[in-house]
């Protein structure tokens, strides 16, 4: 018969056996543990009488047993000495019980044990408490030391060991977390040693906390006066993350040493975790001390300052106070009564919101640039006040006046009288509730699975909704919030939320609850899981983009919004910042067609799905391409009753119409009262840019990475050949695909790793522009976009547990470099194959055994690339750089980063986690002044306000550094004002950060040219977009840029530019300019591969070609301006004087009763003179270029080389554009030498242009304008595609009238579209004079045919189009003939005949 022996009892019994070894100096290994536990359990492990956890527990017994006779005599230092040693020479515990697991049991180290006792100071006549005693490792040590020992250990076995070690002491069976209550009425300890549990509770499970809970149950058991030191979890500490936890844990107490003990200390139980050591006494004061930090016990002991002496105990109990009469009639506190202060009752009862509608619309505010003083146009608000901060809009938009409105919302009176909203916030509801008074035009149903409506005569009503496009600052969030109100007190409660993350539900709360609403009345989402029913009856739902598009198998986040809201659900949707929706209609991405973003769907489809919501869209930047437009659904721009019968025509349509027909939207939305942009006024913001010049020791640097991406391209080029991806011999790529993707990721890594350095290299110059600030009492922010959080995750994978241990990551931008040539460069073998065509392709080799092969000499290739690479001089990330210069102490980071590495006290780096909390912590540090510095990327500022408001504590001015703008227009813009918002003590200094460095305009560039849109589509004015910050000649991605580089190309191959010859340019870009022959290349690179090939060329390489290129920028942008041709969106034309003729309404909107109408202009104006200078300098550039006077008229041109054409045939035709002082025209070459066009000489040339610029610049020339006015949009298909200008004319009184110009050639067929007779016939020799100068016109009933310009045989002629069988013999009578082409009879009109033959057709007509 066997007999089981007790766990407990075979534990202690092996343990007495090792503890005589470890007496003796007999090494343990785990042959004697094993030999020691099947002894004293009667069998071996493998017959179940024991368990290997088992062993451990004896060997950490017998510690107990014989440390206090090993060490007992010898001081600290020796002690803690020989418990080191003597650790080192145990087994490793490399098993764990499930009871290990469960009550989190790692014994303390011997020598972390001792070190704890020599820190608590005993005495004889302390009563000591180990709440979660385990083995007894640290009673053990302090028995000796205290008149008393209290124990307790939760779990069952240890606390019988506990017993048997240490007999006639009490031990406690209770959770630690309650030791408090469990223990009340005991003798109370005067000392608590503690090694609590830190992540596991009984009662909670898992549970993060659990530490922290069992210290603040010892500090609540612990006499006042007491000493506690504590092992606690390394996060335990004064974090931006963990501070809350930290102070209320500590709550009463005082930290009075600080330690930390990196990752070897539990080396031995099998775990790599570092601890925190804390010693608390219980007496109020200071628990944010300096942490010492070290690598072992014996180094923290030899650092560590005199232990600080205990506090006196004091007597907990209280003395006695007389305790107050209770009553059920007053209150429990006594004492004499305070005066009572009367106020006249304030009431706040709800009533309509009364205003004056203005039969005229109010005066345009006074202009200043591109921006107007803001004033409702409509309405005035008696009651309401001024906003706090002066508002303006764009010019463009303050010529247009809203419509008259009709909706009165109903508020609060104290919301209108206490100035809670301003007259500009209040016009807001006033328009928004008209909006949402009407309905889209037409029916829709909404087909399952599809994601836009279809029109359906028997399907739903949509309610139209509002786009709110004030800019950042100006209170969108609490006209949203106003809105939601009005509604509310109309019984309508239920709206739902939609913003860009979590952390903004506080912006929510703080807008609702500022004009009256509680914070509950907002329930976030996330209170209920997904597939859950909402059980809330009302309240506005609170939700993230991010929730919006998250699903399930069995559940979605909008079903269940949809299903709460019901399909009846008549209230508020607001899409707050609704340019995060703008990729519902995916576009054209680098490597071909996006799809629709998921959030964006999410967004449309819901509004799809509740027809009758009230839609509110709030955006500062809306959109910065039209084509991002695509999820306002019920704003009316396309549709039944619109110009645009789909969305589709409505992009493209309004695409080709270029930024003024984007200028467009936005005016007529505010004319329809479905759009308010105001935005904060710039006055008192001053820019400042900060200009770093680079040093030659950086250029160094920058020039020594230029030379090693030289290489890399070459090298990648090589390996393209190698693997073949393409064929070296033949010239010829056989796997396009491929080549693509390879070279898509080199260029897309090199623009990121130059950004970066450049980035790096502006922090000489950041740091004293910062320190100078600072001591100017200003407050800093920084903007930039990277946060380098990949690089330090891809590094953090790449370490072995043993280096996680102890942290040494130095990673910089090369990260980027070494990344893609790990990930991206080309070592994949191709194969070659003929396709179904009998084409000669490539595709990824695989061997016999279906694994992939690779190239051998490009694998070669690479990994010489990453020791070339790695062997360079470190770029450091900026975002680090500055955390590491002024320390996270003195920066706040509001970042989107989960994660960074920051040093401790000891200079140790260690990995601390962050969270979206960590943000609002870091903000409010900035606010309250606790922080001067502010960091925030994109990711981390969405929603954040950093001005100097005048309900912080911190009212500094703001020095706005803008270091990296990134590549999103609106989100640069966005991020500016997150320091210029209302309600400040003072404007912010906005400081854009650029170096000399001539290739950073590269991003710059692209920047400029998406504020063009961005300007256009929310603000109705292209100059608005970058709010002063950029300039139209930043855009190197226009038009004349792109001519200038055509230019350039030209120069480059002619030898003519001093920066670079063409080989050397084609060695240092990679790009082939040239064909097999040496000649151009018709289809050279875009600017865009330029200027991306550009950044990685040596700077002063570099800066010489900017220099070449932005002077041909400028020729061509200055001709441009000269000749009246610039693209200024809204082109202003200034005129002596201008007469209003005619004045036809050709639309009125059904609904708003908005007009739209045509207006005959006449205008006078000073002609435009292209001036002797201008043109010489035109010539100067110009290899051969021609000074020509033509023999019949006396008049002189410059002759030069202009883009060629193509005949039918498809042979080239060479041209010459001929400048004159009043306008440009073109000649086939091979007719010049016909025509009556002769050379002259320079000289000669240049005083016969001075005669006619005299002659013609002093004339006055009167001409007949039509310009098409009002709301725009509705009538947008009848108006003619061939004109697209739009004009603002100005005249000297001040007088203006912008319009879409009409050209006189349309008119006639732009009012029969709109079924408007005319009523002014057009005059027959305007109409001749178009028609020469390349236009078309349609003949009106009964002659129907169409006038235009021709081009046969490669010669031009006028041609009469579509004109009857029968009308033929009557147009040869008038001197027309007709030709039979292609058995086709066509009638054209002679070239010396055409003004009296038109002038006859057009008089008849």
């Amino acid at each position: 018969m066997t007999t089981t022996i007790p766990r407990a009892s075979a534990i202690l019994c092996a343990a007495r056996t090792l503890a005589a070894k470890l007496l003796l100096a007999v090494p343990i290994n785990r042959a004697a543990l094993s030999e020691a536990m099947t002894e004293s359990a009667g069998g071996n492990d493998a017959a179940g009488a024991w368990e290997q956890r088992d062993s451990f527990e004896a060997l950490e017994v017998s510690l107990s047993l014989a440390i206090p006779e090993l060490v007992g005599r010898m001081d600290v230092s020796a002690a803690i000495s020989t418990l080191e040693a003597l650790a080192r020479e145990l087994p490793t515990h490399t098993v764990r019980s499930e009871d290990q697991i469960q009550f989190q049991q790692f014994s303390t180290p011997p020598a972390l044990a001792r070190l704890a006792v020599h820190l608590a100071r005993l005495s004889s006549d302390d009563v000591l408490l180990e709440p979660s005693a385990g083995t007894g490792i640290i009673a053990s040590l302090a028995k000796g030391a205290a008149k008393d020992l209290i124990l307790n250990e939760l779990e069952p076995t240890r606390a019988d060991l506990l017993e048997a070690v240490f007999p006639g002491t009490k031990v406690y069976r209770h959770d630690g977390a309650k030791l408090s209550a469990l223990l009340s009425g005991t003798e109370q300890p005067s000392v608590i040693l503690m090694n609590p549990p830190f992540s596991v509770s009984q009662s909670r499970g898992e549970d993060q906390n659990t530490a922290a809970r069992h210290l603040r149950a010892a500090l609540d058991h612990l006499l006042p006066g007491g000493r506690i030191v504590a092992i606690m979890p390394d996060w335990f500490s004064p974090s931006a993350r963990y501070e809350e936890t930290f102070r209320r844990t500590l709550e009463g107490a005082r930290v009075v040493l600080s330690l930390r003990l990196d990752k070897g200390g539990y080396a031995k139980h099998g775990t790599g975790i570092a601890v925190r050591v804390l010693v608390i006494d219980k007496v109020p004061g200071e628990i944010g001390v300096s942490t010492i930090n070290r690598g072992s016990v014996g180094e923290l002991f030899a650092a560590l300052p005199t232990v600080p002496l205990r506090a006196p105990l004091r007597d907990p109990t209280p003395s006695a106070a007389p305790r107050p009469k209770l009553s059920l009639f007053r209150s429990v506190k006594t004492g004499p009564a305070r005066p009572v202060i009367v106020r006249a009752p304030k009431t706040n009862d709800v009533r309509p919101v009364s205003y004056e509608v203005l039969a005229e619309p109010a005066a345009m505010g006074e202009q200043r640039g591109v921006y107007a003083d803001y004033r409702p146009s409509r309405v005035v608000i008696a009651e309401a006040g001024e906003h706090p901060t002066h508002l303006v809009e764009s010019a463009a938009m303050a010529s247009i006046a809203a419509p008259k409105p009709n909706y009165v919302p109903s508020l609060p009176e104290r919301t209108v009288t206490a100035r809670l909203l301003s007259a500009a916030q209040l016009e807001t509801v006033i328009y928004a509730g008209e909006a949402w008074s009407r309905d889209l035009h037409g029916r829709f149903s909404h087909p399952a699975g599809e994601v836009a409506l279809k029109e359906d005569p028997e399907g739903k009503l949509y309610r139209t909704g509002f786009f709110l496009g004030d800019g950042t600052g100006a209170g969108k969030g609490r006209q949203a919030a106003a809105c939601i109100l009005d509604q509310w007190l109309k019984g309508n409660r239920r709206h739902i939320w939609i913003s860009k993350n979590a952390p903004l539900l506080e912006d929510a709360q703080r807008d609702w609850t500022a004009i009256g609403g509680l914070p509950s009345d907002i329930l976030e989402l996330s209170r209920w899981k997904i597939g859950e029913e909402i059980t809330a009856p009302e309240g506005i739902l609170f939700v993230p983009y991010g929730t919006l598009r998250s699903s399930r198998v069995e559940d979605t986040r909008l079903d269940q919004i949809v299903r709460w809201a019901g399909e009846d659900f008549e209230g508020v949707i607001v899409f707050d910042e609704a340019h995060e929706m703008g990729g519902v209609a995916g576009g054209e991405g680098a490597l071909g067609q996006k799809q629709g973003s998921l959030q964006g769907i999410a967004g449309v489809l819901l509004q799809n799905t509740l027809p009758r919501a009230r839609v509110l869209y709030a955006s500062a930047t809306g959109a910065s391409d039209v084509n991002n437009l695509a999820y306002a659904v019920r704003l009316g721009l396309w549709g039944p009753g619109t110009a645009f019968a789909t969305r589709e025509q409505f992009i493209s349509e309004i695409r080709d119409g270029g930024i003024a027909a984007m200028e467009l939207v936005a005016r007529d939305l505010k004319a329809s009262g479905l759009y308010l942009a105001r935005a904060l006024s710039f006055a008192g913001v001053e820019y400042d840019i900060l200009r770093h010049d680079l040093t030659s020791e950086q250029i160094a640097v920058y020039d020594t990475y230029c030379e090693a991406w030289t290489i890399i391209h070459q090298n990648l080029e090589a390996a393209l050949e190698l693997t073949g991806i393409v064929d070296g011999l033949e010239n010829k790529t056989l796997n396009s695909g491929a080549k693509a993707a390879a070279r898509s990721r080199f260029e897309g890594t090199k623009q990121r790793f130059f950004g970066q350095v450049l980035l790096s290299l502006k922090l000489p110059s950041i740091y004293p522009a910062i320190d100078e600030h600072l001591g100017e009492e200003d407050s800093v922010v920084v903007q930039l976009v990277s946060t380098a959080e990949s690089i330090l995750n891809r590094r953090l994978d790449e370490l072995e547990p043993a280096e996680r241990e102890a942290l040494d990551i130095a990673y910089d931008c090369k990260e980027y470099v070494v990344d893609y040539l790990t990930r991206a460069f080309p070592t994949r073998q191709m194969e070659e194959y003929k396709d179904e065509l009998g084409d000669v392709r490539s595709r990824p080799m695989w061997d016999e055994a279906g694994n992939p092969v690779h190239n051998p000499q490009a694998e070669a290739a690479r990994a010489d690339l990453i020791e070339h690479i790695c062997a360079m001089p470190p770029i450091p990330t900026a975002l680090d750089a500055l955390l590491e210069h002024y320390g996270v102490t003195a920066v706040a980071e509001v970042t989107g980063r989960s994660k960074r590495l920051v040093r401790d006290g000891s200079g140790q780096q260690r990995l601390e986690s962050r969270s979206p909390r960590t943000n609002l912590a870091e903000t409010t540090a900035f606010m309250t002044g606790a922080k001067r510095i502010l960091v925030f990327s994109d990711a981390g500022g969405t929603g954040r306000s950093y001005h100097a408001s005048l309900d912080a504590k911190n009212q500094q001015r703001r020095v706005h550094f803008l270091l990296e703008p990134g590549w999103r227009a609106d989100r640069a813009i966005q991020g500016l004002g997150r320091t210029h918002r209302t309600h400040q003590a003072c404007p912010p200094l906005f400081r854009p950060v650029t170096t000399d460095c001539k290739g950073e305009a590269r991003f710059t560039s692209t920047i400029a040219r998406r504020l063009d849109a961005l300007g256009a589509l929310t603000r109705g004015q292209r100059q608005t977009g970058g709010q002063g910050m950029f300039d139209a000649s930043d855009n190197l991605e226009s038009i004349y840029a792109k001519h200038a580089l055509h230019d350039w190309y030209g120069l480059l191959a002619t030898a003519k530019l001093k920066s670079t010859t063409l080989s050397e340019f084609q060695r240092m870009s990679g790009l082939a300019l040239t064909d097999q022959d040496g000649i151009l290349r018709e289809d050279l690179p875009p600017i865009q591969r330029w200027l991306n090939r550009i950044l990685a060329m040596k700077i002063a390489v570099q800066n010489a070609i900017f220099d070449e290129f932005l002077t041909l920028v400028e020729t061509r942008v200055s001709a441009a301006k000269e000749a009246g041709t610039f693209d200024i969106g809204v082109e202003t034309v200034a005129v002596e004087a201008c007469e209003v003729l005619s004045d036809t309404v050709i639309r009125t909107d059904p609904v708003t009763g908005a007009t739209s109408h045509l207006l005959e202009l006449s205008l006078t104006q000073r002609r435009k003179v292209l001036s002797l200078e201008r043109v010489l300098k035109m010539a100067s550039y110009e290899e051969q270029p021609l000074f020509l006077r033509n023999d019949k008229s006396g008049k002189v041109a410059l002759g030069i080389a202009a883009p060629s054409h193509m005949d039918e045939e498809g042979h080239m035709i060479r041209r010459y554009e001929l400048v004159r002082p009043l306008r440009s025209e073109y000649l086939r070459a091979d007719r010049l030498d016909e025509s009556a066009w002769e050379p002259i000489t320079k000289y000669t040339f240049s005083a016969l242009w001075d005669e006619e610029y005299a002659a013609d610049e002093s004339q006055l020339v009167t001409e007949t304008v039509y310009l098409a006015t009002g709301l725009l949009l509705p009538i947008w298909g009848a108006l003619p595609k061939e004109d697209l200008t739009v004009n603002r004319i100005v005249d000297k009184s001040g007088a203006s009238w912008l319009g879409r110009h009409v050209h006189d050639l349309y008119v006639d067929a732009t009012l029969e579209k709109l079924g408007v007779a005319r009523k002014a016939q057009t005059d027959p020799a305007e109409i001749a004079a178009a028609v020469l100068g390349g236009g078309t016109w349609k003949a009106a009933h009964p002659l129907n045919f169409t006038i235009r310009t021709s081009r046969v045989n490669g010669s031009r002629r006028i041609e009469i189009v579509d004109a009857e069988a029968a009308r033929i013999p009557e147009l040869k009578a008038k001197g027309c003939f007709t030709e039979i082409i292609a058995y086709k009879t066509r009638v054209f009109v002679p070239l010396d005949r055409v003004e009296a033959i038109i002038s006859g057709i057009a008089g008849r007509a």
